[in-house]
């Protein structure tokens, strides 16, 4: 099994997870993650400046806005948003993080490693998921 297999494994299994991304517009991804997870029985934060909640819930300008330390964060932002999150995601001490597809790219992934981050990449948590 490789480190991303292996790092896969190991998000499943932590409970406390946020969504970079997350958006109360219903046909995107954000939404459609932040909701798969709560109903895969995840506890879900969800992190977009633009937005103040998603159905009635709290969404926060970014990490260190949250009212816990999540264990996971998953990425549904472009690769220019991603390359400026890496370095708030290693500031709050946040180990896992799960790309998206078309989330990452080649710089994103080099700066991730550089940080140290266990990675998901090339896997979409909504398949993961069965859905």
């Amino acid at each position: 099994m490789d480190d991303v297999q292996k790092n896969k494994q190991a998000m499943l299994e932590l409970k406390k997870w946020v969504v970079v991304g997350a958006t109360p517009s219903q046909e995107k991804f954000g939404f459609k993650i932040y909701r798969t997870l709560q109903e895969h029985h995840y506890q879900v934060f969800g992190v977009n400046p633009r937005y103040k909640e998603l159905e009635g819930e709290s969404l926060y300008p970014d990490l260190s806005s949250l009212p816990e330390k999540p264990e996971c964060v998953s990425v549904v932002v472009p690769p220019k948003v991603t390359m400026d999150l890496l370095d708030e995601v290693h500031q709050e001490g946040i180990q896992y993080v799960w790309f998206q597809p078309g989330t990452y790219d080649a710089e994103v992934l080099k700066k991730a490693q550089e940080l140290d981050l266990k990675l998901v990449y090339n896997d979409c948590i909504l398949v993961t998921l069965g859905h």
